[in-house]
This record gives C-alpha cells, sequence and structure tokens, in this order.
C-alpha cells in the first residue's frame, strides 16, 4: 500500500479537507484540529528539543516517535493531493521543505512581516505548542506590510493548521511575545536544489548558535536579520 491509499493515524483528514479556502487577502484555509487530540501527549513529548530562537531545518532535528508519525503524514502523498485539491494546482513537481521555530524572545523585531520567498507555492503551519495564553505572538495573515492590518490570527497550539498560497501579497507576521512558541512550516517550493540550499543555511546557523558567545549575539539581532 502506498503512502497515497494508506489512511492517516495522527492527522484528521476530514477537517483538513474541510477547512474553507478563503480570499481575503490571499488564498488561505484554517483547521482546527488537523492533528487528532488523543495524540496530543504522546506528540508533544516527542516534539524534537529547539534550543534557540530562529528556524532549523529537517535534517537537524531529534525526535520520538510518535511526533514522526506526524510528520511523516505531512509529507506523504496523501496529505499533498488535499492540498492540491484545496489549492486547485498541481504539487506533484515542488518538493516539501520542513523547518521547526521553538521559541521566540519578544525581541521588538520578531515576526517582522513579510510575504515569503519567491521560491515557495505553498505553506502549511502546524502548530506544535502545549498552550499559546498570549494575545501577542499569533501568526496574523496580514492584508499590507502592517502587522496591525490583519485578516485573521493563527494561534501555533497543538493541531492548529494553517495553509497559503504564497504571492507577492502574502504578507504575514506576528507582534513579539516571548514565549516557548513552537510550531513547524512545511513549504512546497519550486527545486530541491532550494530544499538543499536552505537546509545547508539553516544547518550553518543552528552550528554557529551552539556556540556560547556567537548565541549571545544571535540572541538580540533583529529577527529580519537573524532569520535562521
Amino acid at each position: 500500500m502506498t503512502d497515497a491509499e494508506a489512511p492517516f493515524s495522527y492527522l484528521d483528514e476530514e477537517a483538513i479537507a474541510a477547512a474553507e479556502l478563503r480570499h481575503d487577502p490571499y488564498d488561505w484555509a484554517f483547521a482546527s484540529g488537523a492533528i487528532k487530540p488523543q495524540f496530543k501527549e504522546g506528540v508533544l513529548a516527542d516534539v524534537p528539543p529547539i534550543p534557540d530562537r530562529g528556524s532549523y531545518g529537517l535534517p537537524d532535528l531529534k525526535y520520538g516517535p510518535q511526533f514522526g508519525g506526524v510528520l511523516k503524514e505531512l509529507l506523504s502523498t496523501r496529505f499533498r493531493r488535499i492540498i492540491e485539491r484545496k489549492f486547485d494546482m498541481d504539487l506533484s513537481g515542488n518538493p516539501p521543505a520542513v523547518l521547526m521555530m521553538g521559541n521566540t524572545t519578544g525581541h521588538y523585531n520578531e515576526g517582522y512581516a513579510h510575504p515569503d520567498s519567491k521560491h515557495k507555492i505553498i505553506t502549511v503551519l502546524v502548530g506544535f505548542t502545549r498552550s499559546w495564553p498570549y494575545e501577542k505572538g499569533r501568526l496574523r495573515v496580514l492584508r499590507s506590510s502592517d502587522r496591525e492590518d490583519y485578516a485573521f490570527e493563527f494561534t501555533p497550539e497543538y493541531g492548529n493548521m494553517l495553509m497559503f498560497r504564497v504571492c507577492d501579497h502574502s504578507w504575514h507576521g506576528f507582534l513579539p511575545q516571548k514565549g516557548p512558541r513552537t510550531s513547524l512550516q512545511l513549504c512546497y517550493v519550486d527545486s530541491q536544489a532550494y530544499v538543499d540550499r536552505e537546509y545547508f543555511r539553516h544547518h550553518l546557523s543552528a552550528v554557529l548558535k551552539s556556540i556560547p558567545g556567537v548565541r549571545s549575539i544571535y540572541s538580540w539581532m533583529p529577527k529580519k536579520f537573524a532569520k535562521y
């Protein structure tokens, strides 16, 4: 049985497929409960530890089996076909890249508004935070580069999923808030070369952040400059 045929164990296919595609201010959809609630404790226990701010690439992550099960389903052909149907497009030639964020520092420029790289086709964000009680730090679907001009807020809690089509005005960002903010970003991109380049850049960043002196400097750099 191929991964396109095998039913999901962790993901709630009906919830993801039923998420309404909205068009204000660009194409996006939100699914609550995209990961089944009965797996919450096991999956969260297996989430990879993220020691510092910034994003870490999939090859640098160490995680347990239940998180690995969720990841396998997110990277499956079956999941890709749900996204293809939702956005009415063929992503068979667009490889996925996976990054994870685990912490935010509350720095004034963290969460700056951006439309995403032109190399990205579709971005899928999945929350793995146990709870997020703060008003700030929720990713905003923005109508412009102004972080106060938003159409929707995505809380990065377990099982929440935000999907959007990347374009020149797919602005998104969040207001700074210090806290353990764990989320996964899966992007279908335009080439394997871009995937390899991104993983290399994030690996280099992870190595640098593991050096105490460099980590201290990095922690105070504005997010828009310390992107990785």
